[in-house]
Parts: structure tokens; C-alpha cells; sequence
């Protein structure tokens, strides 16, 4: 059953295959590669300015904390180039709003931070998960291309055959192994478009892998500096909150019921000291009065 005239997508992307060959896959692998060295050449200088000494930071960010330097905490935050420090920084920003404040101020920072680590990660990822794929196309492509020459050899070998004259088989001999030459060729060429997929992706994929464990790392770093930050202010809530009014009062007013207390202390024994020996002396005369009026 014929199928001329009619629309074939079989026949269309042979077309195209044969028409195009795999050499545009290559190009494009080639540009994906160049795109993802880029990546990462600037990941990588973007993470060497962010290194710094995080054990020695958080040792000694801990020890002001433990003398209530806030002033030299934030002034040794201010100083550090790493993620860690500016997040440790926005929760001493937040220390005079209370402890939860400063914990969901450093959540915030602590996801704008990842926000920026992982930046052009996700592009090395997706070039090292697909860039075989990509090459796998090409070598399709050039196997579509070899087995469409050789129908096409074997097409114009039939036809010849009916002449029978022995210079036109010599010909055709020729013609045949000379397409038998380049089907190898394409074949050759479409594995070459798969050995570049593989060498574009294996790179960015040990980049990425890299990359990412630098990330956590970093990551890990911020949430210690944070954990050392939120026990200070934990342990010292007045030191955030500040003396509320009602402490403020509380002191003035003691201080009034003492007096109080103190002014009826010392007016009660001055009473019993003042009024009991008047009485007694008074009521001495008396009897010494009645007991002379008795003599006489």
C-alpha cells in the first residue's frame, strides 16, 4: 500500500535529520559547555570571598556574648565576609524586640542567604542531567543518516544490476564500498556527538555536587552563629526587653512602705517611753500624800 501524498512525520524528521546532520547537536553541547565553565568559574570565585574562620567567629562572637558586649558583637560581625556573620547580625539588630523577634529576623536572612548561594546551580545541574541526553540526539541523528545512505546504495545498486556489463559492476562494487565508507563516517560522527553530551555533563555534574555541599556547609555555619545568638538572648531576656514600668514603680513604692513602716516603728516606743513613767511618777505623790494625812 503506497503512502505517497500523504503527510509522514517519519518522513519528515528523516528529511530533517538527513538534511541536518548531528553537527548542530555539537554546536549546541559546545555552547552548554561554555555557559557552565562560566557558572562555574564565577561560583567558584563567588564562594572564595565568603571564606572565613567560623569556629574562631563563633568562639569569640560567644565570649562578648557571655560578657553582654552586644557593641563589640555586632562591630565582629560587621567585620566577617561570610553569610554566617550577616545573619548573625540581623539578629542582634532585632535583640532589644525579645528573642522570637530576632529568631524569625535570622530565618528571613538565613533563606535570602540561600537564595544567593544557590544561585546558577540549578543551570549546572540541568546541563550536567541532560547534556547525554543531547548528545544521545546527535548520535540518533547520524544513525538515521547512515541507514538512509545505505537504502539509498542499495536502491542504486539494483537498478545497475540489470545491465550485466562487467565495467558497470566494477562501478557499482566501487559506488557500494564508497557509501559503505560513509555510512561509517556518520556513524563515527553521531558517536562523537555522545562522547561530547558525556563530556559536558561530567563536569557540571562534580561542580554541582561541589557547589552543593559548599552551600550546606555554608548553611550549617549560619545556623551556629544563629544558635549562639538566640541562647544569649534566651538566657538575658531583660537584657532584650529592658526593664518593664512596672519595675520601674516597684522599687519607689517599697521604699515608701518602709519609711512607713519605720515611722510607726519609732513613734510607738517613744509613746510607751514618754507616757508609762508620767503615769507612774503621778500616782507616787498621791500615796505619800494619803499616808501623811494617816501620821497626822
Amino acid at each position: 500500500m503506497s503512502h505517497e501524498g500523504r503527510f509522514s512525520l517519519t518522513r519528515l524528521f528523516t528529511s530533517f535529520a538527513t538534511g541536518s546532520g548531528a553537527e548542530w547537536v555539537m554546536w549546541v553541547l559546545v555552547l552548554l559547555s561554555i555557559v557552565s565553565v562560566a557558572f562555574m568559574l564565577e561560583r567558584g570565585f563567588f564562594y572564595r570571598r565568603l571564606q572565613d574562620d567560623l569556629d574562631a567567629l563563633a568562639d569569640k562572637l560567644r565570649d562578648l556574648l557571655h560578657k553582654n558586649d552586644l557593641d563589640g558583637a555586632r562591630k565582629l560581625l560587621e567585620g566577617s565576609p561570610s553569610p554566617a556573620a550577616m545573619v548573625g547580625l540581623t539578629g542582634l539588630q532585632e535583640a532589644h524586640r525579645g528573642a522570637d523577634a530576632a529568631s524569625e529576623a535570622m530565618s528571613g536572612a538565613n533563606a535570602r542567604v540561600r537564595m544567593q548561594l544557590e544561585r546558577n546551580l540549578a543551570f549546572l545541574g540541568t546541563v550536567g542531567n541532560n547534556a547525554p541526553f543531547v548528545g544521545l540526539l546527535g548520535t540518533v541523528i547520524g544513525i538515521i543518516q547512515s541507514f538512509d545512505a545505505l537504502r539509498m546504495n542499495q536502491t542504486s545498486a539494483a537498478a545497475s544490476r540489470g545491465g550485466g556489463d562487467s565495467a558497470a559492476l566494477l562501478a557499482q562494487a566501487q559506488a557500494s564500498l564508497g557509501a559503505t565508507g560513509r555510512v561509517m563516517g556518520t556513524i563515527a560522527e553521531a558517536l562523537v556527538a555522545t562522547a561530547i553530551g558525556l563530556f559536558v555533563a561530567i563536569p557540571a555534574v562534580a561542580a554541582y555536587n561541589f557547589f552543593h555541599r559548599r552551600v550546606r556547609s555554608i548553611l550549617a555555619s549560619s545556623e551556629t552563629i544563629s544558635r549562639v545568638v538566640l541562647a544569649h538572648l534566651r538566657a538575658t531576656p531583660a537584657l532584650a526587653a529592658g526593664p518593664t514600668s512596672s519595675e520601674k514603680s516597684a522599687p519607689k513604692s517599697t521604699s515608701k512602705a518602709a519609711e512607713t513602716v519605720g515611722s510607726k516603728s519609732a513613734e510607738k516606743p517613744a509613746e510607751k517611753t514618754v507616757e508609762k513613767p508620767a503615769e507612774k511618777s503621778a500616782e507616787k505623790p498621791a500615796k505619800d500624800t494619803s499616808d501623811a494625812e494617816k501620821g497626822e
